[in-house]
């Protein structure tokens, strides 16, 4: 599927594209890759401004003409007759501009959030396809609000470019030929001064921009904290740590008040001399007209017009101290959010890569080195062989690669060295989508989504009908629970499921897996955190969904793993024992120690 949007179907733009692997890296080609997708609605917007600023400097013009026809000694019957068509010219200006100002602004109205709804969703599509290192290693807060940044920063960067900027820059560009058409020395006096004008505020808006991105970065850093915080409320109530977090969140928010301060703070000042320039120019406009008006060197009708566009002008120049900074402080919620989002995948397909299709489910470890950043090695040369439809169970101690062997079948990170191999196929060489497909997980904590409880188990297979659903329930043992709810069905969860307890999140999560039906099951610690008679109850139903499966599963209570066909236990990356439950037991070796210690300990708690 191609990575650029530009390049997509009319109906991808519409339900957007989700496998993005390339975004441009830089801000203005950020923008410039989004204006593609609208860029007749931008052309449009941008003539129609055109039109409306070049009526809006020949209303002076206009008044000109008429100032000049009156002051020739005109008639009073004459009036209407001699200037019907300087007020017809003036009349008319005044109604195009209104017009053409009205139209860019429906356009806009028409593609503003349209262009939001794009951005958010190509950048959470790019966001989606980063690895589980770039996801675990930020706050999610943070990062939906960078989304949320970019996409508002590229709408108003445009928004000023299109409506303040370059307007300006024809408003002072037709200025100037109007003047010279009254006097070449005040046309010269106008073009000297908006050169420099601009070219200081440029100078100084650049000087913002590195204090407009530290501001917004404490923004987000901040917004990340209050999200942190806001998901385990429950934690600060219970270790009563609410004086702690205050304490804690306000150090940050002292931060972006402090970063607040500087950025606009140093947008004031520049707002104080922007004010101060435009008063100059009036008064050095109207000045040098009238030293040229009373040395004939212009007419009335020259000195009208020069001092109302002097006026136009000035306007036009207040708003540009505003909108001038507020474009630097668009582009600078860009560029932070291009530097924290539009970084390369680090786990990607390849451009040859196939759909896996799973046969029978064989899986093979082979040769495998892997480390987590560079850090001591994980695995160095590990060789598993899991014939299909095997359940095996993974067991040792924490920190022994139980999990990072989970991880990189999954290919939730690649591995180094060697190879990790489905039914013979390297996983790298399929998509990871197809990849993930043929996989049904079972985690110790299963996400949940803040949705309903049908809709949570609709995940497992979009496409699946409601007697499928109402089966994979009564199958996982859900069905008592979730009908004693007040909503049934339609309940919601809760953020991660909280309004769940941790055995009814589990039959969730069951559901979810036998309604997506995958030849691969993968159950990390998935009953740790139970009770005992609720992990036997949760036991009785996986032992279902393993039916004709393979099945790897990682257990840190060792009756979990009892009943499996063969059990491989983990010591520092190493397989140090490799049999089923009875003959490590016979072998008496690292697994029986295990065992026992975890028999005393149980008998312990009984007794």
């Amino acid at each position: 599927m191609s990575s650029s949007f530009s390049s997509f179907s009319p109906r991808d733009r519409r339900l957007g594209n989700w496998n993005i692997q390339q975004l441009p890296a830089t801000p203005g080609r950020f923008v410039r890759f989004f204006i593609n997708n609208f860029k007749g609605w931008y052309l449009a917007i941008l003539l129609l401004q055109i039109a409306a600023v070049v009526c809006a400097i020949l209303i002076p013009y206009g008044l000109g003409l008429i100032t000049r026809t009156v002051s020739n000694g005109l008639q009073a019957e004459q009036a209407f007759t001699v200037l019907k068509w300087p007020l017809a010219l003036f009349g008319g200006l005044l109604v195009c501009e209104v017009l053409f100002t009205r139209a860019a602004a429906g356009c806009h109205i028409h593609v503003l959030p349209l262009q939001r709804r794009t951005v958010t969703h190509v950048v959470y599509a790019y966001l989606q396809q980063h690895s589980h290192r770039f996801i675990s290693n930020e706050f999610a807060g943070a990062l939906a609000h960078r989304v949320s940044e970019v996409a508002l920063g590229v709408n108003q960067t445009l928004s000023i470019l299109l409506f303040d900027l370059i307007p300006l820059l024809v408003t002072l560009s037709l200025a100037t030929a109007l003047l010279w058409t009254a006097s070449p020395l005040m046309a010269a006096f106008m073009a000297g001064w908006s050169a420099l004008f601009i070219a200081v505020c440029y100078l100084l808006a650049r000087r913002s921009h590195p204090l407009a991105q530290q501001y917004s970065a404490a923004r987000s850093i901040s917004s990340g904290k209050v999200v942190d915080a806001v998901s385990n409320l429950a934690n600060i109530r219970l270790f009563a740590r609410h004086a702690f977090e205050h304490r804690y969140l306000g150090s940050f928010l002292d931060k972006e008040v402090a970063a607040a301060y500087r950025s606009l703070g140093y947008m004031e000042k520049i707002r104080w001399f922007q004010t101060s320039c435009g008063v100059l120019l009036k008064l050095g406009l109207l000045l040098l007209a009238l030293y040229l008006w009373r040395n004939q060197r212009i007419d009335i009708a020259g000195f009208v017009m020069s001092t109302s566009l002097s006026l136009l002008i000035i306007s036009d120049v207040g708003n540009l101290s505003r909108r001038f900074l507020e474009f630097f402080e668009a582009t600078g919620n860009i560029a932070n959010g291009v530097r924290t989002l539009i970084r390369p995948h680090e786990v990607i397909d390849r451009p040859d890569a196939k759909p896996l299709q799973v046969q029978s489910g064989a899986i093979e470890f082979r040769d495998v080195g892997f480390s987590y950043g560079g850090n001591q090695a994980i695995f160095q040369h590990l060789n598993i062989v899991i014939p299909a439809g095997q359940k095996v169970g993974l067991v040792g101690t924490s920190g022994s690669g139980k999990s990072t062997l989970l991880s990189l079948l999954l290919r939730l990170y690649d591995v180094q060295d060697g190879e990790v191999l489905i039914d013979g196929v390297d996983v790298r060489s399929v998509t990871q989508h197809s990849l993930h497909q043929q996989i049904g997980l079972i985690p110790q904590e299963p996400g949940l989504f803040h949705r309903s409880i049908r809709e949570n188990i609709h995940y497992g297979r979009l496409d699946a009908s409601m007697e499928e659903v109402a089966e994979a329930i009564h199958r996982a043992g859900a069905r008592e629970f979730i009908e004693s709810m007040e909503q049934g069905y339609e309940s919601l969860v809760g953020e991660r499921g909280v309004k769940l307890s941790g055995g009814q999140r589990q039959r969730i999560a069951i559901a979810r897996v036998l309604l997506k039906n995958a030849p691969i099951l993968v159950m990390d610690e998935a009953t740790s955190s139970l009770d005992s008679i609720t992990e036997r109850y949760i036991q009785d139903k996986l032992d279902e969904i393993m039916e004709d499966k393979t099945v790897l599963v990682v257990a840190h209570r060792l009756s979990t793993v009892a009943h499996l066909d063969r059990i491989l236990v983990f010591s520092k990356g190493r397989v140090v024992e490799d049999g089923s439950h009875a003959q490590l037991l016979n072998r008496g070796g690292y697994y029986a120690q295990l065992w026992n210690q975890q028999f005393s300990d149980d008998l312990g708690e009984v007794v």
